[in-house]
């Protein structure tokens, strides 16, 4: 069976289980090509992630923990904790996604078409990001010199 491969930037969406419409798990593999643009640290108001790395290096932060996950690692982030990933390596990342419950492959295809032909548009962006509950993290403060 075919999926439909959403693409956002540089990303690649490709959702099994959509559960937006139940309100239930969504399920979803995420390609990361090396050095990809990536969401801002966000996090979610209602849902919560797990993702597990199925190829390449995958550097996953949930709050103050970064980690390097390999294949067959893995990393779950609450329900509120902010979350950011990204793809420092040379080889593309595969990741299985796990939403619950799911904000649906229909977040996706209104990020992407605000991608669409170069970086989105920020307030549009933050617009649809607010629509499906997900709540951008405050920049953390610049570090200070010690004299």
């Amino acid at each position: 069976m075919s999926q439909e491969i959403v693409r956002v930037g540089q990303l690649e969406i490709r959702y099994f289980v959509d559960g937006a419409s139940q309100g239930g798990l969504g399920l979803f593999e995420m390609t990361i090509p090396p050095g990809a643009p990536v969401p801002p640290p966000h996090s979610h108001s209602h849902n919560e992630e797990c993702v597990y790395v199925l190829d390449g290096m995958l550097r996953y932060t949930v709050n103050d923990v970064t980690r390097d996950l390999q294949p067959g690692e893995w990393m779950s982030t609450p329900r509120g904790a902010v979350h950011a990933f990204s793809n420092p390596g040379t080889a593309n990342v595969r990741a299985l996604v796990m939403l619950t419950p799911d904000i649906g492959a229909q977040f996706f295809r209104d990020v992407g078409a605000l991608a669409a032909g170069g970086p989105p548009d920020k307030a549009k962006l933050l617009a649809v990001m607010s629509q499906y509950g997900l709540v951008p993290a405050a920049p953390k403060p610049a570090a200070t010199a010690v004299a």
